[in-house]
């Protein structure tokens, strides 16, 4: 229902009698909760035929059903040039981070409070259920307006989970010497900013992350104090804004000076995958990093292939090697199309029994452990494999044409052997890449608007883990470790939100859009030739905590922009006006168009053979020198016929704060057999400072 403008008791009498209306006078146990801090509205159970009424009532912005979303570091700081020792603010630890997930396990010692004063006085947070909060941690909540928990859930913000444990830790974990995971990528874990306080916002559970526990979320973080919402999950698909309950909660917090950076999603290497597509939220892909890790393996021809896997377990000689699709149970009814997956049962123990096992299908090693297999290679249908994970017995993924050659051995050989070795470092000179997981654009809801915007380390990520919940996907496994090795956008999202939050402690007046263009624009190129989806796989680059600190430039945005932008997105004046509680909105008044949202990249959807000819306008804030001249380099586009002219190509600026203008005008043509994305970019430099931003022509 948009801008609250109502003390509670009238919203609560407005809320129960518009409910009524619609249920006659049960509606207390229809109402499942109120949102009356930060923007107004309830959520409720209704039929089909219930809630078409409720949206025809006046003052509705929109009603929509709850969705569920899904959730989605040693060497990783390293790797992007962010070294343990950096200048930092003596007002970090007035910073906070809401962490919206699936709970944190206090006791970690990543969220020790040692050495912590008291919170800081903005805070008004507080600490919910069976849970102890700390310097550290100062706000803790949980979420669940349906009331039914699933018996490994901990109806607490404790996390039976470790994803929210994960995610937290590498945001603003403490400094934790000699991390590892039974031994493996041992060194220091740390998150951007350890001396930053964490909030806890639980809302994810076994059975997912609801829109009605996300958006009370998002209304006691605003309420609470935060200064920084990461949130790593996401709906499977796209919506509407405001259908899209992070969308709309993120607003608000925009509205507050609150950034939410929310990760991409797990869907790729599909296009128009990304399910964070609102301009005022920071979408985060994945991408890889070096050192990678590889699991090797020998066999007893002397080859070695080097698998993927997080494999603790060391082997002592060889062992038969056998194929699955060899080996069935047929006196339980499988034959080898079934066997040669390694389903549950379908391995005959006596032929599988002390040997290392060829599967061709990925597993979690329960089939395997319980025909007796020592170790399994599992066959990946791609050339990369990156959602690696640790199992419960020795264990190595191998591509197509790995499996192809293990298999060629197999059949070469009456006895054939092999080991599976401990993983180990090894470099990776084709880092960064973005990972085939994660999710792409183009952004599948508002074209004009680049997505992914920025992409960071989220494939083998070494972290903070709750002890309860196992390292591997068998319950059976009962080893308790304080870390974990993980991939996912999930795993990248908090990388950005930890720097987002340094950039903050730094500059405490920067709004959202600010942070977020000084991230966007000073990111480093990515590996094109592997990602061929170009920026629709990593948006404007990969993170570069250092650059950022020092932008130079920012393209400011506020809330009157994005206004202007829902005009253009087809929103009624009555519905913006609701939104933003200000009834001088109007969307006749507003002439800016959607491509002309000051935002740090250019996206032109386009037809094949039809020749572009567009024009942007854009104002840049000056937050670097007072006096200080930027001059213009241009990457041209690579299709055919194409011209980038930017007016001025000079910027002179005189005071920091100042604002200036430019205008960039883009003539291109997409041919019938040119690759469906073509980018350039702009650059403004000032001998000092980078400022890139991305052109991108594609089709859709």
């Amino acid at each position: 229902m948009g801008h609250n403008t109502l003390d509670d008791t009238a919203a609560y009498n407005l809320h129960m009698g518009m409910l009524q209306e619609v249920v006659g006078r049960d509606a207390e146990n229809h109402l499942l909760q109120r949102y009356t801090k930060s923007f107004h509205g309830f959520s409720a159970r209704l039929t089909k035929v219930e809630a078409q009424k409720l949206s025809e009532m006046e003052g509705v912005v929109s009603v929509f059903p709850s969705r569920h979303s899904k959730v989605a570091t040693t060497t990783s700081w390293d790797f992007l040039g962010f070294p343990l020792v950096v200048n930092r603010s003596t007002t970090e630890s007035d910073i906070v981070i809401g962490v919206f997930d699936t709970g944190i396990w206090p006791e970690s010692p990543s969220f020790s409070d040692l050495g912590y004063g008291p919170p800081p006085a903005k805070w008004k947070g507080i600490c919910q259920g069976n849970f102890t909060c700390n310097n550290k941690i100062i706000g803790a909540r949980y979420f669940k307006a349906s009331g039914r928990y699933d018996p490994k859930d901990i109806p607490s913000p404790r996390d039976s989970d470790g994803h929210g444990t994960h995610t937290a830790s590498i945001a603003a974990g403490n400094i934790v010497r000699n991390a590892n995971l039974l031994g493996l990528r041992a060194g220091t874990a740390r998150g951007a900013v350890p001396r930053a306080r964490i909030a806890v916002y639980k809302v994810c559970w076994t059975s997912g992350c609801s829109d009605v526990d996300i958006l009370s979320a998002f209304e006691a973080a605003v309420a609470d104090g935060v200064d920084i919402i990461t949130i790593s999950a996401g709906h499977k698909y796209a919506s509407w804004f405001l259908g899209d309950v992070i969308a709309i909660g993120s607003f608000h917090a925009m509205k507050n000076g609150i950034l939410t950076v929310q990760s991409a999603g797990n869907d790729g290497p599909r296009p128009q995958t990304t399910s964070s597509v609102a301009p005022w939220i920071l979408s985060v892909a994945a991408s890889s990093k070096d050192p990678d890790l590889v699991t090797p393996v020998r066999l007893g021809n002397g080859v070695v292939i080097d698998g993927v896997s997080v494999n603790s377990f060391k082997l002592d000689g060889m062992y038969p090697l056998v194929y699955a699709g060899d080996v069935p149970n047929t006196k339980a009814g499988f034959n080898s199309s079934i066997s040669r997956l390694c389903i549950k049962n379908s391995l005959d123990k006596n032929l599988v029994k002390g040997k290392i096992i060829l599967c061709d299908a990925i597993s979690t090693g329960e089939a395997e452990i319980l025909a007796g297999a020592v170790g399994s290679l599992m066959r990946y249908p791609g050339p990369f494999f990156e959602i690696i994970v640790a199992y419960p017995l020795p264990v190595s993924v191998v591509n197509i044409d790995q499996a192809t050659s293990i298999l060629q051995y197999i059949r070469s050989t009456r006895n054939a052997t092999a080991v599976i070795m401990k993983s180990e470092d090894v470099n990776n000179s084709s880092s960064p890449y973005v990972a085939s997981f994660s999710s792409r654009g183009p952004n599948p809801i508002h074209q004009s608007i680049l997505k992914p915007d920025i992409t960071a380390p989220g494939v083998r990520i070494l972290a903070a883990w709750s002890p309860v919940s196992p390292i591997t996907q068998l319950e059976t496994d009962r080893r308790e470790l304080p870390f974990n090795m993980i991939s996912g956008t999930s795993m990248s999202c908090p990388h950005v939100s930890g720097i987002a939050a340094y950039i903050k402690t730094m500059n405490p007046t920067w709004s959202p859009a600010a942070i977020k263009s000084a991230l966007m624009t000073t990111a480093s190129p990515v590996n094109a030739q592997i990602n061929t989806d170009e920026e629709f796989a990593y948006g404007s680059g990969q993170l570069n905590p250092m650059k950022s600190m020092k932008p130079g430039l920012v393209y400011d945005t506020d809330e009157i922009d994005y206004v202007s932008f829902l005009c253009q997105e087809r929103y009624t004046t009555g519905q913006v006006r609701i939104i933003t509680g200000d009834n001088s909105s109007s969307c006749s008044q507003l002439t800016e168009q959607t491509m002309d949202l000051n935002y740090p990249t250019f996206v032109i959807p386009a037809l094949r053979s039809e020749l572009i000819d567009v024009s942007f306008n854009r104002t840049v804030t000056n937050v670097g020198s007072a006096a200080s001249t930027y001059r213009l380099l241009i990457t041209q586009l690579r299709g055919r016929n194409s011209q980038i002219v930017v007016e001025p190509n000079v910027l002179r600026f005189k005071e920091v704060g100042q604002k200036l203008s430019y205008t960039l005008s883009v003539q291109a043509t997409i041919g019938p057999l040119d690759n469906p994305i073509v980018s350039g970019a702009l650059t403004w430099d000032d001998g000092v400072h980078q400022v890139r931003s991305p052109i991108v022509v594609h089709v859709p």
